[in-house]
């Protein structure tokens, strides 16, 4: 989770303090096809969602389905995720729309002996129900700074805040994570058994994301380096330690 109390005066509520705590399960929650790979406990859901950079906003307009990519963060038992104040999408999941978020992270390339045998190790939450606008001035104003925080930690000292003007043509919405599951996949091939003995390789590619050299903005004043957050940065939202050995 991320923890915005540095900048912000705006404190989590107590009733978001439930890590080890279960969303209860419904109809939209239950996993039907294999649900071994099936999680429903909270600390799995939150660490999905606090380790993707991105997410997918799901809902229906006008009866036409809409799916859109989105960033967000985590703050408590609710996930922030925001766009322009006049956004239709926005206006319409604040009217109350049924939506949901899902996050997915990619592990692995599985590679199995047989072609409808071949997978991928993932980690997945998704988060139903119905979205709340931030009305809060500071609400808003840590929810913009997990943002940040999310994509860059120790990133906020270093940038300007966001002015009222800018605050105001930002629309904040969250997504209690009262209805919520995850699903993943981990291991090797699973083959028939008649397959093991074809010949050719089967197993796991390992997949992440990885973080190249910082690129300078061609406007940046000569002689600025980047800073410590920033070399430090891991898209899993870890830092890199430079003085480990």
């Amino acid at each position: 989770m991320l923890a915005l109390s540095r900048h912000s005066h705006y404190r989590v509520p107590m009733s978001a303090a439930r890590p080890d705590s279960t969303p209860p399960r419904g109809a939209r929650t239950r996993l039907l096809r294999m649900p071994e790979r099936g999680a429903h406990d909270r600390a799995t859901i939150e660490a999905i969602l606090d380790e993707a950079l991105v997410s997918h906003v799901g809902f229906a307009l006008d009866g036409r389905p809409f799916v859109i990519p989105t960033l967000h963060a985590r703050l408590g038992d609710r996930v922030y995720f925001h766009g322009s104040a006049a956004s239709r999408t926005l206006r319409a999941l604040a009217a109350g729309a049924e939506m949901c978020l899902t996050a997915t992270l990619l592990d692995g390339v599985v590679l199995a002996r047989s072609a409808v045998h071949q997978s991928v190790n993932y980690r997945a939450a998704m988060v139903f129900g119905q979205a709340r606008a931030t009305a809060d001035e500071e609400e808003k104003r840590a929810a913009i700074e997990a943002f940040s925080e999310r994509l860059i930690p120790g990133r906020w000292p270093e940038v300007r805040p966001p002015t009222d003007k800018e605050l105001k043509a930002i629309d904040v919405l969250s997504l209690p994570l009262d209805e919520a599951s995850a699903k993943l996949r981990t291991g090797g091939p699973k083959d028939n058994e008649e397959d093991y003995s074809r010949e050719g390789w089967a197993g796991v590619i390992p997949v992440g994301l990885t973080a190249g050299e910082p690129l300078a903005d061609e406007r940046l004043a000569p002689g600025t380096e980047p800073s410590q957050a920033i070399l430090a940065w891991r898209p899993d939202g870890s830092r890199h330690d430079f003085h480990a050995k």
